[in-house]
């Protein structure tokens, strides 16, 4: 991890982008997890029945899902003080999620990254994510 906290990121710095395989197993999971069980989460016949071809991911699982991609980037010391996403395209089973991100912001320890996660039918997430950066920058 390099020193100097958030003075050592720069505005407009891309992230990696980070490939996310959307199986079954995560959709359900993550539902379980989140302890949302909403039937269009675990159960394809009334997905199917709400018009929805197949299950999707929650809004719980893709909030974590970008908090992960960010902590991944800046290292297990940050910490997330706010994560804004709003939902669009579902992910759902047998798809994969890109998620991107782009540095907008920094003040003192604390960055501001935009995230954008996109499948194959579009961006199923937008948001932002404000973190402090305790003690250094990105390894």
């Amino acid at each position: 991890m390099r020193s100097g906290g958030a003075g050592a990121v720069r505005v407009g710095t891309r992230l990696p982008p980070l490939e996310i395989e959307i199986t079954r197993t995560l959709i359900v999971a993550g539902a379980i997890a989140s302890r949302d069980y909403q039937d269009v989460h675990h159960d394809p016949e009334s997905a199917r029945r709400k018009g929805s071809p197949d299950i999707f991911m929650n809004i719980l699982t893709t909030n974590g899902l970008v908090g992960r991609y960010v902590t991944d980037h800046f290292g297990p010391d940050t910490v997330l003080r706010k994560v804004a996403v709003r939902l669009g395209a579902p992910n759902r089973p047998g798809d994969t999620m890109v998620l991107t991100g782009t540095v907008e912001g920094t003040d003192g320890d604390t960055v501001t990254v935009g995230v954008v996660g996109s499948n194959g039918i579009g961006r199923h997430v937008t948001g932002t994510v404000t973190l402090t950066l305790p003690g250094g920058g990105p390894g």
